[in-house]
């Protein structure tokens, strides 16, 4: 019996301790984020914007202004290639996040839209901003005279209705011929759509403008 005992005890005491090397666990790894050139396995990503004719000189005046927060914010390389008449955008090692390429991409077609600097670089800032285009034929089909006095409804006089659907739905419109870019968030720019296809099928400014008035106080209720 005496031997038996000790025998006994031993097996319990080893019992005990691989149960407590069961339960530490081994430290949990430490990995730094990866960084964005690493994140697409080292490759480094392309984004080309084509350049429109009457688009030229604006770029040559305001490359500077273009290449400055791309380059020195965004950590991104830009260039222009002459020969495919194309922005070229690319990442580089030191670019903080991979959405950046595709923000500069948005900026730069903003402002070959026809959007100025100022306005086309919110969406670098901001991530809720949105452009959207369509064209007069979408909403009606208008020819000749008809579609010349539906311009001149979206402009109004010194591009008076445009500035003030701009101020109202803090939006930025460009009336290019018959395409139309807006720039804004997604609820803004349908209140400023809307307000446009009305006035392309044929309502008074006045009318347009008190309708405005109804929904801007509405949204600043709601808010």
């Amino acid at each position: 019996m005496s031997t038996e005992a000790p025998t006994s005890m031993e097996t319990e005491t080893v019992a005990s301790k691989t149960k407590l090397e069961s339960n530490t666990l081994p430290p949990k790894p430490k990995f730094e984020p990866l960084k964005a050139h690493e994140m697409s396995d080292g490759r480094i990503q392309f984004r080309k914007v084509s350049v429109p004719p009457h688009r030229y000189s604006p770029l040559k005046k305001y490359w500077m202004d273009i290449y400055t927060p791309i380059y020195e914010q965004m950590k991104l390389d830009i260039r222009m290639n002459l020969k495919a008449r194309k922005v070229e955008l690319k990442t580089r090692s030191d670019t903080p996040d991979v959405s950046n390429l595709q923000k500069c991409a948005d900026f730069v077609q903003a402002f070959m839209l026809g959007f100025d600097v100022p306005d086309a670089i919110a969406l670098l800032r901001l991530d809720e901003l949105y452009v959207e285009s369509f064209e007069i034929k979408d909403v009606k089909t208008l020819r000749g005279e008809h579609l010349s006095r539906a311009i001149g409804r979206l402009s109004g006089k010194g591009g008076k209705t445009k500035f003030a659907i701009e101020n109202a739905t803090k939006t930025r419109i460009v009336i290019a011929d018959t395409k139309i870019h807006i720039l804004g968030s997604f609820a803004n720019i349908k209140i400023a759509r809307d307000s446009l296809c009305n006035l392309i099928l044929g309502s008074p400014a006045g009318k347009v403008y008190s309708k405005l008035r109804q929904v801007t106080a509405r949204l600043a209720e709601r808010f």
